[in-house]
Formats: structure tokens, C-alpha cells, sequence
């Protein structure tokens, strides 16, 4: 199954378009996307029994999947390579900030550059299905809903900046966290542990690796998280990049206006991030 944002309204997407969620539920389910995961096995219900499409599938109607998720979770040096290239050694319980939910964006966003220091990390991103606390190891899978591509853009002077470092407003800035296309269910996936993910920057390829890299994969960090925390539906956790990120480079480099940045990981999708020139001046 596939749920997607089309123009603020719930979608399932179908090979040959679209169902309007509240339409075909006669109303019982909310065309709020957000709403949709405190109700999520009804729209798992739904999915199974619904209409076929009713409408054509536009690419540019297509808005954040998860638009306000209570918590967004981001997780650092989830990868080996990035870890080493990093300086850094591996660690042994997941590192974890967060985005600010005003951050997220969709899969065809245009994204104002706010310093000449902007970096590019590729992510599978976890959208969580029911409330998840002291979630025992090998039951972490159970609390998903599904997947999907993302970015966390990264401001590095600001992320960096001492006297200690500030990643969750680093990672923060209007546009920092493009997702999507949608959000697809994992038993849509041959393995959901092992997916091929990378992205390009004006088609040259950065990053490319597979989840299955992860340090700690999708069932551990539910588990470690909710541990300490209730996972709530509809929150999202970034879940790391792997190696190839612009800061690491020598000499650095970093995104600059005009740039198109392009993510994607099998089996779910591609996003495309369009890189301007700051022009607006944001209320205060």
C-alpha cells in the first residue's frame, strides 16, 4: 500500500492513479494525511477493499506524506563510512536529535539556500504506525507504518557552531526536510532491511550505499528510542546517511543556487530538491 498527500488531501496510489481515502471510506476516514495514522489500521483495511482509482496521479500535486508529525527523531553516524570519514568512531547507542517539524517539505520542493554551507544526506525515513514505548528487540517492525525517501539538509556552520554544537537547528531551516513521495507499507518491499539509496547532485552521483549498512537498522532504533521515549503515530525518524556528505570533502563542498539535488532508495521512490538563492526574509 501507498499513501501520498495529493494537494492536502489522503491519498492511496494506485498503478493507474489515485483514491480519495475519505471518499471511499464514505467519510469514516479523515483526507487529512496526518490524521490518517491514528487510524491506521482502518486505512490498511480500506486499501484492501477499495475502488480503483478515481483520478490520474499529478507528480506536482504531491505535498509531504507525513506533514505534521508530533516528533521527528534524526539519527547521527547510523553508517560506518560516514562515521570513519567523519572522524568519528561508531557508536554504541544511536546518537539522536531532531528536525522541527516546520522543516518538512515534499518531494518536489524548492529550497532556499540560507548560507553558501549547506550539505546534502540522503535518508530512509520510518513513519511510525501506533504508539511505541520500551518496545522489546525483534518487535520494532510492528510499530511501522511504512517508509520514505528524505533529506536532511544541514546547515554546517550553524550545526557546528561552539561552544556546542546546535544540530537540530543546523538541520532545521525552511525546506530542510524534503519527503516523499509517499509512504509505502514494508510487505510492499522484498526485504525492507536491505535497500539500494543514494543521490545526485546536477546527476552526479554522491551517495550510494544500502540500509542494510546501518549500524543500527529500523527494529534497534524503535527499540533504543522507545526506551527512553513514546514513539507517537505519525512521527518520523530520519535514520541516518551514509557516506559521501559535501563536509567531509577536501576541499568541502556544498550546495549552491541552481543546484538539483535528486534522492532516492529502491522500491520507494525518488524525491528532487531545486536549490535557489535566499530572496525572501521570513517573518521574525
Amino acid at each position: 500500500m501507498r499513501v501520498a498527500n495529493a494537494d492536502g488531501r489522503a491519498v492511496l496510489v494506485r498503478e493507474e492513479g489515485i483514491v480519495d481515502i475519505a471518499a471511499a471510506s464514505g467519510g469514516s476516514l479523515p483526507h487529512d494525511p496526518q490524521a490518517l495514522y491514528d487510524q491506521w489500521d482502518e486505512v490498511r483495511a480500506l486499501a484492501d477493499r477499495a475502488p480503483s482509482a478515481d483520478a490520474p496521479l499529478d507528480p506536482q500535486a504531491l505535498q509531504a506524506p507525513v506533514p505534521r508529525p508530533r516528533q521527528v527523531f534524526a539519527i547521527g553516524l547510523n553508517y560506518a563510512a560516514h562515521a570513519a570519514e567523519a572522524g568519528l568512531e561508531s557508536p554504541t547507542f544511536p546518537p539522536t536529535f531532531t528536525k522541527f517539524p516546520t522543516c518538512l517539505t515534499g518531494p518536489e520542493a524548492t529550497v532556499e539556500l540560507p548560507s553558501a554551507f549547506v550539505d546534502w544526506e540522503v535518508e530512509l525515513v520510518v513513519v511510525i504506525a501506533r504508539r511505541a514505548h520500551e518496545v522489546a528487540e525483534g518487535a520494532g517492525w510492528s510499530h511501522v507504518a511504512g517508509l520514505t525517501v528524505g533529506q536532511d539538509l544541514s546547515e554546517r556552520i550553524v550545526q557546528t557552531r561552539p561552544p556546542a554544537p546546535q544540530f537540530s537547528l543546523g538541520k532545521s531551516f525552511p525546506g530542510f526536510g524534503p519527503i516523499g513521495p509517499w509512504v509505502i507499507t514494508p510487505d510492499e518491499l522484498e526485504n525492507p532491511d536491505d535497500l539500494a539509496l543514494g543521490c545526485t547532485v546536477n546527476g552526479e552521483e554522491v551517495q550510494k550505499s544500502r540500509t542494510s549498512d546501518l549500524i543500527f537498522g529500523v527494529d534497534a532504533l524503535i527499540n533504543r528510542l522507545s526506551s527512553i521515549t513514546p514513539l507517537l503515530p505519525g512521527d518520523l525518524i530520519f535514520t541516518g546517511t551514509p557516506s559521501g556528505v559535501g563536509g567531509t570533502r577536501k576541499p568541502p563542498r556544498f550546495l549552491a543556487p541552481g543546484d538539483e539535488l535528486v534522492s532516492t532508495i529502491e522500491g520507494i521512490g525518488t524525491i528532487h530538491t531545486h536549490l535557489v538563492e535566499r530572496t525572501t526574509r521570513h517573518d521574525r
